[in-house]
């Protein structure tokens, strides 16, 4: 259970300096980095992902960072988390907890979760869930299940015993997502049909995102993106400049023929979002750039990201209006066409809500595979 008081032997301590963050980014390298299936990420997007000015998060939400020695050395770290747009949004006083990684010691984890308790306690919030970093747009859940492979780009990846700790600590599931796997089968005739018709009939131009327009063409993804999730379970809209911060990043990974924009009458109605799984070469740069100064990470990254192949799938969606009229059809024809135009078609679609029916028996009539399950936890406080 998650302790009311602190774990005598494994005491969580707030990261207060240069030398606790340090400690808190290197941890999941030094843990999991024998691990063929952790992919090491950049640190520099690690630091910035937890700095207050960098991080649009920090301008409305809060954070406190944590990590327990054991046997001399940081063993568990963890971020105790304050949406209080989710809350707004949700009608509650949740609390969430992220960033966890940690040895295999239930006491460590006990720690490190009742500090993250305490700390949500203070601020009167009377849950705690997670992993979530440090929001549902960004990495979360726990794998729980289909350990054999990497995680795909932008997804996170733990070894099994998490699940154990985390259980152990009395936290129990709340919601499972779902990945799913696309081989290199056609289309069927029939969604092709599907497709087709709800082309003519609406409208529809499917066209994929403009280089040369880029920041015009990110806002019409943004008022697709928010106005299609905003009933989603866990989910908040993204601000403009948390919306701005993701597009700046990705930028970099983003290729422009895998991001279909469906308009009717020039006004955006449904995305498709396909990113290639730059996890696939993200292992060459060994979690650094630069070393001593020389750009030596990122000329591994750049030989290895010409040879990445496999895709992931992060968005599709159609606006309220339109949704179960064929434009989801559309859509997934026109990135189908576009993964294979890059080469044999393997890609992951994640994530899907475990009870979002209708995607789910739509991936599987396509002959799409369930591949890996990652699971929220919650308890109440």
């Amino acid at each position: 259970m998650i302790p009311d008081t602190p774990v005598a032997g494994a005491t969580a301590r707030p990261v207060r300096d240069r030398r606790g963050l340090r400690a808190f980014v290197e941890l999941p390298y030094l843990l999991h980095g024998d691990d063929p299936h952790f992919v090491p990420p950049l640190r520099g997007e690690c630091r910035s992902l937890l700095d207050r000015r960098r991080n649009p998060f920090f301008s409305y939400g809060d954070a406190e960072l944590f990590t327990v020695t054991a046997g001399g050395r940081v063993a568990g770290r963890v971020a105790a988390v304050h949406n209080p747009r989710h809350n707004a949004a949700h009608g509650g006083r949740d609390g969430f907890f992220g960033q966890f990684a940690c040895a295999d010691d239930p006491a460590v984890a006990a720690a490190l979760l009742g500090a993250a308790a305490r700390w949500a306690r203070e601020r009167g919030l009377t849950s705690l869930a997670g992993p979530v970093n440090f929001t549902m747009n960004d990495e979360c859940g726990l794998l729980v299940d289909g350990f054999g492979e990497r995680p795909a780009v932008m997804m996170p990846y733990n070894p099994p015993y998490y699940r154990d700790l985390l259980e152990g600590c009395g936290l129990r599931k709340a919601k499972d997502l779902w990945a799913w796997r696309r081989g290199p089968h056609p289309l069927g005739e029939r969604l092709a049909r599907v497709a087709e018709r709800a082309r003519r009939r609406h409208g529809l131009t499917v066209r994929p995102l403009d280089g040369r327009r880029f920041t015009a063409d990110i806002d019409r993804v943004k008022h697709v993106y928010n106005d299609v999730w905003r009933h989603n379970w866990g989910f908040t809209p993204m601000t403009d400049a948390e919306f701005a911060a993701t597009a700046r990043r990705l930028r970099s990974v983003i290729d422009p023929r895998l991001i279909q924009l469906a308009e009717a009458g020039g006004e955006p109605v449904g995305v498709a979002l396909v990113l290639p799984d730059l996890n696939e070469a993200l292992p060459a740069a060994r979690g650094r750039l630069t070393t001593w100064g020389l750009p030596i990470g990122l000329l591994r990254l750049a030989r290895a990201a010409r040879h990445v192949r496999r895709t992931r799938a992060v968005l599709f969606g159609v606006v309220e209006r339109l949704r179960g009229q064929g434009v989801e059809a559309v859509l997934y024809a026109a990135a189908y066409d576009a993964i294979r135009a890059r080469g044999p078609v393997d890609c992951e679609l994640s994530w899907t809500l475990e009870d979002n029916d209708a995607v789910n028996r739509y991936l599987a009539a396509d002959g799409c595979v369930r591949t890996k399950t990652y699971r929220i936890y919650r308890r109440d406080l």
